[in-house]
């Protein structure tokens, strides 16, 4: 690993919420390309274009080839240097099959050529532009496809639609129908789902599985102190969800954040940034070249997400010392003394870095979904221990007693 020449600086609590010490760097190995920057959707809850940071305004509509060969060689440097086994690259926007077949095409060949790990590649869609002859690129190009839906046609048309106004549902269902098929199922990511409390969680469950999915996300809203989530209830809407899926006879699918829940209350460490303290190694990078954070930050104010660096003048590893990278690598260094306290601390992590957020007072806060976070995680970690003492107290066939 690459080292840093001197020990970090003091860093603005206002900015991070740290109060000073020494940072030893993980290396980035999720590489977010914003690939375009514009949307065939008008979702109503979208951190890019709905929420604080619009910044979005003044990027190109997609990333120019001198970008994007600037940013494999960059992704290339940083696992050279920080001689990485694998990366993950998520092709993402906006919407990012609107950057065309031929543009997909060139960087994963040149992402595969150039990059000297085993490149993941996977694309995050709407789901509105799958259709047989861009599905069959994609699986020629073995790019994983997630797509987001958020349960059934009703559901969906919440927040998922058209800027006319038209729901998103059915061109959405007759890509998936597609992706599931045996011809592309082997490209199938799985589903992103946005939880609104005001949808049935059983009906959106069941919806979602209806369309197969090897996987499925389950995210909250993106709120913070400042802007507060839209409703309430979120833990007892996703406890009905896990009760369901957890006490099914057959697992029909995997749910990431509830896997990742199970694994930290088992003492497993996680994966899934917004749980646990493991450190966050994605960064992102907008169409324009800029290297940005976690690009939900976007949701909390202006220019939040903002590293001051660009893949023409910088490599990764300097954005290995930004404020933000630090604070979301140090894990329990960066919560607030409510946190640390804690007794579900190593499980919650405090919650998404975003949704810490207060205004004037920085990210040094607990997460605004604190209250539902710790009763999820009291009722998780109920249900696997009732399991585990249940396990302990069966006999073993063939033993005595």
């Amino acid at each position: 690993m690459t080292g840093h020449p001197a020990p970090w600086p003091l860093l603005d609590p206002r900015i991070t919420g740290l109060q000073g010490g020494r940072h030893n760097p993980v290396p980035f190995q999720q590489f977010i390309l914003k690939v375009h920057s514009r949307c065939n959707l008008s979702c109503t809850y979208c951190y890019v274009y709905e929420m604080a940071d619009q910044a979005w305004r003044q990027l190109p509509g997609r990333m120019s080839q001198a970008v994007a060969d600037q940013a494999v060689r960059r992704i290339g440097e940083h696992a050279r240097q920080q001689n990485l086994a694998s990366v993950d690259v998520i092709l993402h926007g906006g919407e990012p099959l609107l950057a065309g077949p031929e543009w997909l095409t060139g960087l994963a060949g040149s992402l595969r050529a150039e990059v000297p790990a085993r490149v993941n590649i996977s694309l995050q869609t709407n789901g509105t532009l799958l259709k047989p002859q861009v599905l069959g690129l994609l699986k020629e190009l073995d790019v994983r496809v997630g797509v987001s839906l958020d349960g059934g046609a009703e559901a969906t048309g919440r927040h998922r639609r058209y800027a006319s106004g038209r729901n998103s549902f059915d061109r959405v269902a007759r890509g998936l129908d597609l992706l599931r098929s045996s011809e592309f199922r082997d490209i199938y990511g799985g589903l992103l789902c946005t939880v609104d409390v005001r949808n049935d969680p059983v009906e959106t469950y069941e919806a979602l599985l209806e369309f197969d999915p090897p996987t499925v996300d389950l995210l909250i809203p993106h709120a913070h102190w400042g802007c507060p989530p839209p409703g309430s209830g979120y833990a007892d809407w996703l406890i009905t969800v896990f009760d369901r899926w957890y006490s099914a006879p057959v697992l029909r699918t995997r749910i990431r954040f509830f896997i990742e829940l199970i694994q930290l209350v088992l003492g497993v460490s996680g994966a899934v940034e917004g749980l646990g303290l493991t450190p966050s190694t994605l960064i992102v990078v907008e169409t324009d070249g800029a290297i940005k954070q976690l690009d939900s930050l976007s949701a909390t104010y202006p220019g939040a997400a903002d590293t001051g660096l660009h893949i023409a003048t910088s490599a990764f590893d300097a954005a290995l010392w930004h404020p933000t990278t630090i604070a979301r690598q140090i894990g329990a260094e960066a919560l607030c003394q409510q946190c640390q306290a804690c007794p579900v601390m190593e499980v919650c992590g405090g919650g998404l870095y975003p949704h810490r957020y207060r205004p004037g007072d920085g990210f040094r806060n607990p997460s605004v979904y604190c209250a539902d976070l710790l009763h999820l995680i009291e009722h998780v970690t109920a249900r696997v221990a009732a399991d585990i003492a249940r396990i302990g107290a069966t006999p073993v066939p063939g033993e005595d007693g």
